[in-house]
């Protein structure tokens, strides 16, 4: 601490001491100054001196003052005195008067208006204004006219080591690529100094590294950043932490200083290998494994990262290069292994492998230092499965002539278990693909026979596929497609291609070609079809047309004779029969029908109707059709009309033999009265308590059937109708039969014991022939009609 304030009290004082030897000569030169320019105050004086020298000087201002300074940050007791404002015309005397004006007069800047001596009355700061500039004058105390114009100066602010250095875009990251050599550039810093950079070596700065040494170094002057130490090694270390200081006056002891941090960190550079992390893998895989499937990764670790870390993996060595490939997983930089072939356990058990890891981006600075890649082994053992059957061939192509005997065999087809065990194979047909049954296969051997009789022109391939079970596990199923080609046989005779007719002029020549036609087959003969064409035995001397062979297998109808008429005959038939060249020949009879027409002077068809004669000269056929069609409208016009009017006819009062509203049905057939008996059971009627199953109901139908229910104890005799009713509701309410709507129970029983007996006759022992209606006279004229009624039965009895 004494060594620093000492420092800082000689910054201070030595520029006190240099503003004094400037200033303290011009104040002890004021004497001679005024007495050369006093006579310059007056005109007076100055025509006396030109009239003694007889010498010519030039006007000069009368101020005696050089340019002033003032230290910043300077406190004291007193106010500072800054300089002295002095005039040739002050004769010493106080009639002169010192005005200051500009920036800080009167507040940072105070002058003695007798003396001009100025001082600073506040610490100023250089950092916040470097100079003033201020304006004097001299004026008269009394009058305040003044003595001589304003004369602009400036007090500047004097710099001192008050600033540290600042470090403003701290703190600062970098990288440097890892292994580089001494001396590669890393970064740089930069430091800044408020104080006065012209002045003394206040912002003179020099850069040194207190953290991060031996690694790195820094340039004093320049802040550059560099290694210092070669082959840093990211894997080892990957960042460092520099600390920088930077310091004024140029590093002197008391100089100010700042730091600052830089975080370097080291970028990844392909120094690395990849290295499998054991050298000998095994795996295992089953037989039937799918193609493409992985059954292995692989790893070989590499400790560069990013793109320096990724490696491609191939197989470079073993018996299985063809059967095996393994690629590399993008994310986990993983080489798997998958199957390429199928893998087959009775052939081949185990295979080796030799797999290499490789970097993709190799840096040739690191070339020396090795190879960049491994190797490793594999070892994969194949494991037995249950295989399905194999079919001796991949697909089967078969051939059967359309006129085979059904049941005859059509080929074979062959399949074994490839396992050790060799199960037996039982075949099928798929009758997915044979829903017509067409075909059998034998289960044992696997020989295709025919079920139904095959036609090529319906059609000519059948696909079908055979299915190979093993007997012993019926899971394990393998399928193949059989192609079944029907051959031709010559079956079909030949015949017209379409229902040809064809037009005869009446004007035409003998020898006219009427009609060219041509003859199909269904049949696909090797050599292409050949027709004979031939008219019937009866009419090979046809007197009216005769036919030709042409040589594209086709026919032409020539007319023998010309002078055909419509009137004498409009059609005429010609068979003509077609043969094939096929074994054994077929053939058949078309019939070609040819119709005489009119035909103009070129032989363009006009008319082929008989009534085209009878026609009016100049009514087309087309007028006809529109007058036949006219009069038909008519026709429906005039119905629809006159079936209107019968309607509008009719009466709307329905005759009595048609009147629905009663209508009396007549019937003969009289009933039994109450001695038939044999139409319902009595005996319901005379003792309903009689009757202890199930009945069943007739006015429904019961969805369900119920066993008939155990029928209620028997109402014994004397019970009173209210009490026969209410056991009757009971049963009717507990029958599951009973309907989900009301209904009426109708019981025939009107109780027992009454003493006016009952009124029915149905257990009467007598009967009407027995009784006499002859009271019902006696009742009075209401029942005179009613007595008259039964005397008439009686009369009717006795005849």
């Amino acid at each position: 601490m004494p060594e620093r304030l000492t420092e800082m009290l000689m910054d201070i004082w030595t520029p006190l001491i240099i503003l004094w030897i400037t200033v303290l000569p011009s104040i002890y030169m004021a004497p001679m100054n005024q007495s050369q320019v006093l006579p310059s105050g007056s005109s007076t004086g100055l025509k006396r001196l030109n009239e003694e020298q007889r010498v010519l000087h030039r006007s000069r201002r009368g101020w005696v003052w050089n340019q002033m300074f003032v230290l910043e940050e300077f406190s004291g007791p007193e106010p500072i005195l800054v300089g002295r404002l002095h005039t040739d015309l002050d004769p010493g005397s106080s009639k002169i008067k010192y005005i200051l004006s500009g920036d800080g007069a009167g507040t940072i800047f105070v002058i003695n208006d007798k003396t001009g001596d100025i001082h600073a009355m506040k610490r100023l700061d250089r950092e916040e204004k470097a100079e003033y500039t201020l304006t004097a004058q001299a004026v008269d105390r009394d009058t305040n006219q003044p003595l001589e114009p304003p004369s602009e100066f400036i007090i500047k602010v004097q710099d001192i080591n008050d600033n540290p250095p600042e470090f403003v875009e701290g703190p600062y990251h970098a990288t440097v690529p890892e292994m580089s050599v001494v001396g590669t550039f890393v970064t740089k810093v930069t430091a800044t100094d408020a104080d006065d950079p012209v002045y003394g070596n206040s912002a003179k700065l020099v850069y040194s590294i207190l953290e991060g040494q031996p690694y790195f170094s820094i340039e004093p002057h320049t802040a550059i950043i560099k290694t210092a130490l070669p082959n840093m090694d990211r894997e080892a270390k990957e960042e460092y932490f520099v600390v920088i200081q930077a310091k004024d006056m140029g590093g002197h002891m008391g100089g100010l200083s700042g730091t600052t941090t830089v975080t370097i960190t080291l970028s990844d550079v392909n120094d690395n290998p990849p290295k499998f992390a054991q050298s000998l893998y095994h795996f295992s895989v089953m037989e039937d494994v799918a193609l493409g499937e992985p059954i292995g990764r692989v790893r070989a670790n590499d400790l560069d990262i990013g793109e320096n870390a990724k490696s491609s993996y191939d197989i470079i060595e073993g018996d299985g290069m063809d059967v095996f490939e393994i690629t590399t997983d993008a994310q986990t930089q993983d080489g798997i292994i998958r199957v390429r072939k199928p893998l087959d356990f009775e052939t081949k058990k185990s295979y080796t492998l030799k797999v290499e890891a490789a970097n993709i981006h190799i840096d040739p600075r690191f070339l020396s230092g090795g190879p960049f890649k491994d190797t490793a082994t594999v070892k994969i053992v194949v494991e037995d499965a249950d295989e399905p059957p194999v079919f001796s061939s991949p697909t089967y192509l078969l051939e059967v002539h359309e006129n085979a005997a059904l049941n005859s065999v059509l080929g074979q087809v062959t399949a074994h278990d490839p396992d050790v065990s060799s199960s037996p194979i039982r075949f099928s047909i798929d009758r997915h693909t044979d829903l017509e049954r067409q075909f059998n296969i034998n289960a044992e051997d696997g020989k295709i026979t025919l079920a139904t009789p095959l036609d090529r022109e319906t059609s000519t391939w059948h696909n079908i596929t055979i299915v190979a079970t093993e007997t012993r596990n019926h899971s394990q199923v393998s399928r193949v497609p059989v192609a079944i080609k029907v051959l031709d046989v010559n079956d079909n005779a030949p015949e017209f291609a379409s229902e040809h007719e064809a037009f005869l002029c009446e004007n035409g020549k003998p020898g006219q070609v009427i009609q060219i036609v041509s003859a199909v087959d269904k049949d696909d003969p090797k050599n292409g079809h050949y027709f004979l064409y031939s008219l019937l035995p009866e009419m090979v001397n046809n007197p009216n047309f005769t036919i030709k062979k042409n040589e594209d297998n086709t026919l032409s109808i020539l007319a023998k004779h010309s002078g055909f008429s419509r009137q004498k005959q409009e059609v005429y038939l010609l068979p003509i029969v077609i043969s094939d060249s096929g074994t054994p020949p077929m053939s058949s009879t078309g019939t070609l029908t040819i119709r005489v027409c009119g035909c103009s002077s070129d032989g363009i068809v006009q008319s082929c109707n008989v009534e085209a004669y009878v026609l009016p000269i100049g009514l087309s056929m087309g007028a006809l059709i529109a007058i036949l069609a006219c009069i038909i409208l008519l026709l429906v016009i005039v119905v629809l009309f006159v079936t209107l009017r019968r309607h509008k006819n009719e009466p709307l009062i329905i005759k009595d033999d048609e009147d629905v509203r009663e209508n009396i049905i007549r019937y003969d057939d009289e009933g039994g009265g109450e001695e038939d008996t044999e139409a319902f059971d009595i005996a319901t009627l005379q003792n309903p308590d009689g009757i202890n199953g199930f009945l069943p109901r007739k006015d429904i139908k019961p969805d369900l059937q119920f066993m008939p229910r155990q029928g209620l104890a028997p109402v014994p005799n004397g019970v009173d109708v209210d009490e026969f009713i209410n056991v009757r509701l009971h049963e009717a309410d507990n029958d599951p039969t009973a309907p989900p709507y009301d209904s009426i129970q109708i019981y025939g029983y009107e109780g027992k014991g009454s003493a006016a007996g009952s009124l029915s006759s149905l257990e009467s022992s007598t009967s009407d022939s027995d009784q006499n209606f002859d009271y019902l006279s006696e009742w009075g004229p209401r029942f005179k009609r009613l007595g008259e009624l039964y005397s008439v039965g009686e009369s009717d009895k006795e005849t």
